[in-house]
């Protein structure tokens, strides 16, 4: 399989936007990059930026807590690239946008016939409490990470692909930041020699998108983030972004609903809250509608939601649009709201309830990437070139006991980075997660996260997986 490599052209030739790195690169010993290696780690471990990998038990059964790996060597994008890129995830996230709102009233999309109604209004992540609630500016999803893989054409030149996107509790930017600040850190000289695009002020930008989608009715709303609490695996991100917002990490605990207002429990007495950045499911954020035994949400939520008293983002019932099986028709929805051609394309994909499409999946399970429609984090999934005969057969019986739970996908060329690993600078495969803010405008931060599948060969960058991240640069021009 042939990829696309994004420092190296087909003849090997160094592509020009990482030209001014190569050289510098070139001139780095092997026992200094390794050194800075082990002080990246250090002070990521000290500052405590983990992730549990709940595959991985602890004696108390929690999952154990892991750094991310950091790579030294950023991915860096060219200014034109990311224009083009950030104008298809604007038309992209806007489009998802429309839709929501749509569905929770009109579902003029459902009647025109553009997408079939069962996957939607049987779909687990479609909520009927939502119907006729209207959200601020019809934003449902005002943070979301879309997951991005150029592909190798047979030219030899790279295709960017929507590979997935997440509009619930899109999790990694944190990351993105914290890179950053390292890159920074290590090899500042590296800052002097190329323009970098900045991405320090995304708490700045999110919290100003959060007070804009407050209830109209409140001059001067107070947010807060609300966590599952510290055993979550992004419990981190939580808490660093409460910090650098500079507003309150809560529980759901910490609050509580009166008269369809929600209040924060301070030293001080009750606190109104407006905005709440939840980093907690649907299905555990009130256990007056949703699941009864959850201690994680606030009981009377959906009232004051209903009522127009507190803003969430994200809105309930999101998870709808970003469902795998809505997945395959997203370039639909641009059309028909937008009257727009996708910017940004998507992977092919064959939804597996439909007969032609499950045929032509078992008869290539060893070529596809078959995905669970509800999966996230890599898990619950075949990748059909790394599997062994025994897994395929093995999942085949999976897939036929409830293929309407699944889509299959081509093995893509995920494109590859120089990498810096034990055996030296080698590429590795990854992908990006550009983080979206839709509040009184659609906006971002130049790049994303990166992530990269650290096993020679894999494709497979999730965290819980073994994967690790880089610093992303979008050059200005």
């Amino acid at each position: 399989m042939r990829f696309f490599d994004e420092m190296h052209s087909a003849d090997a030739a160094v592509r020009d936007h990482y030209q001014v790195y190569e050289r510098w690169l070139a001139r780095q010993a092997g026992a200094q990059m390794r050194a800075r290696r082990e002080e990246a780690e250090m002070i990521f471990r000290r500052v405590g930026i983990t992730f549990a990998v709940y595959g991985d038990k602890d004696e108390d059964g929690s999952g154990t807590e892991r750094l991310i790996p950091f790579d030294l060597i950023p991915r860096i994008i060219p200014a034109a690239e990311w224009r083009e890129m950030e104008a298809g995830l604007r038309q992209r996230v806007t489009a998802m946008n429309r839709f929501l709102d749509d569905i929770y009233h009109d579902q003029e999309i459902l009647k025109a016939g553009v997408i079939p109604a069962e996957p939607v209004l049987n779909n687990a992540q479609f909520r009927k409490e939502m119907m006729g609630l209207s959200v601020p500016d019809g934003i449902y999803a005002i943070i979301a990470g879309i997951d991005i893989v150029r592909a190798c054409n047979p030219d030899g030149s790279g295709t960017y692909y929507v590979l997935e996107d997440n509009l619930r509790v899109p999790s990694g930017v944190s990351y993105m930041l914290e890179n950053r600040k390292m890159t920074m850190r290590l090899f500042p000289e590296l800052f002097a020699e190329h323009r970098v695009a900045p991405v320090a002020h995304y708490p700045d930008l999110l919290l100003d998108t959060l007070r804009a989608v407050a209830p109209a009715s409140v001059n001067e709303p107070t947010a807060v983030v609300l966590t599952p609490g510290m055993h979550n695996s992004a419990y981190f991100e939580h808490a660093f972004l409460a910090q650098q917002m500079g507003v309150e990490l809560v529980e759901g605990k910490d609050l509580f609903v009166k008269e369809d207002f929600v209040y924060m429990r301070t030293t001080r007495g009750p606190q109104r809250v407006d905005v709440i950045y939840r980093r907690v499911d649907d299905d555990f954020m009130d256990p007056e509608v949703f699941r009864k035994d959850s201690t994680l949400g606030v009981a009377g939520l959906l009232r004051a939601y209903r009522a127009g008293n507190v803003t969430l983002a994200n809105a309930f019932g999101t998870g709808i649009a970003d469902d795998k099986s809505i997945y395959p028709y997203v370039p639909k929805m641009i059309e028909f709201y937008l009257g727009e051609k996708p910017i940004l394309q998507n992977v092919p994909t064959h939804i597996c309830r439909e007969p032609d499409a499950l045929k032509y999946t078992l008869d290539n399970l060893a070529d596809l990437v078959v995905k669970e429609v509800h999966g996230a984090g890599g898990y619950g999934m075949l990748v059909g070139p790394a599997a062994t005969k025994a897994e395929i057969e093995d999942f085949r019986k999976v897939l036929l006991a409830n293929p309407g739970n699944y889509i299959a996908q081509p093995t893509l060329s995920l494109s590859t980075c120089p990498t810096y690993v034990e055996s030296g600078i080698a590429p590795r495969h990854i992908d990006l997660r550009p983080f979206v803010l839709s509040g009184k405008d659609v906006q971002m931060v130049p790049g994303g996260l990166t992530r990269v599948a650290l096993k020679e060969g894999s494709l497979v960058v999730n965290s819980s997986q073994g994967g690790g991240t880089k610093d992303t640069w979008v050059l200005e021009e």
